[in-house]
């Protein structure tokens, strides 16, 4: 079982999101909600005009030129077009101020996202409006990830229903 760490710069909690959001090994996909100039104040408190994009539901990214170019191979040079458009970030190390740091990349192309885990509450509410007609099993893998037991228990729970309206 991997154990979470936490990188010392989670601690700091800084305006922007950094390399240090991401676990070892791992790739975030998140939503551009806008991108825009805005003046920003670094760590030693100096002010500089900066290239934001604003991320949905997450901390916003300082996009420098390599990030920049990558996001424009995706989508075009014209930041208007980025708004609701997904990048999947990793971390990496570049050279910068003479030094080995730690950096955000984009991926040349997104990665898949997740879907995440269904609780048993609203799996047990799932199935019950799967039952009812209300819902469909389509829609329930579309948005969920299910493991083999909650598969089993959703047909289970369909032919049982289906069964029913037969015998009926």
């Amino acid at each position: 079982m991997d154990i979470q760490k936490t990188h010392w710069k989670r601690l700091i909690n800084p305006d922007y999101i950094g390399a240090y959001a991401l676990n070892p090994d791992e790739d975030l996909t998140v939503t551009i909600d806008y991108v825009q100039r805005e003046q920003i104040v670094g760590t030693d408190g100096k002010k500089e005009d900066a290239t934001v994009a604003h991320l949905k539901g997450h901390k916003p990214l300082i996009l420098n030129v390599t990030n920049s170019k990558s996001i424009a191979k995706l989508y075009g040079p014209y930041i208007e077009e980025w708004a609701g458009k997904d990048i999947t970030l990793y971390a990496s190390m570049t050279k910068a101020f003479g030094d080995v740091v730690e950096c955000l990349r984009i991926r040349p192309s997104v990665a898949k996202r997740k879907k995440p885990p269904i609780t048993p509450d609203r799996l047990g509410k799932a199935i019950k409006s799967i039952v009812a007609g209300q819902y469909t099993t389509e829609k329930l893998r579309a948005q969920f990830e299910l493991t083999k037991e909650q598969e089993k228990e959703v047909n289970d729970a369909v032919q049982a229903a289906v069964e029913g309206t037969e015998n009926a």
